[in-house]
């Protein structure tokens, strides 16, 4: 087995770097965390403020595809009930007056 060896700065940099290229999204849960946990292991602010922007960019992307896979979920739902008709109100019968 090879030993693990501690990433440089510029080595996590490039990594932020190339998951923020490479992601797509069916990944950009796992690349976002992988990302942030990059983030944090580096040791000054000026370290993290030079990978802010992919982080950014990264978040982005994530909100962009969530909110598209939920959109999505909603548009084929509400299709679904305005075939079945479900989603009109069930009408009243007239109140007679007596």
């Amino acid at each position: 087995m090879t030993p693990l060896r501690m990433l440089s700065t510029d080595e996590k940099h490039a990594e932020i770097k190339r998951l923020y290229y490479e992601t797509t999204r069916q990944t950009i849960q796992q690349d976002l965390a992988k990302a942030l946990d990059l983030l944090k292991s580096m040791s000054s602010e000026e370290e993290r403020e030079r990978a802010a922007v992919y982080m950014d960019g990264l978040a982005q992307m994530r909100s962009e595809w969530g909110l598209a896979r939920k959109n999505k979920r909603v548009r084929s739902k509400k299709a679904g009930e305005s075939q079945t008709g479900k989603s009109r109100k069930p009408k009243r019968p007239a109140k007679s007056q007596k």
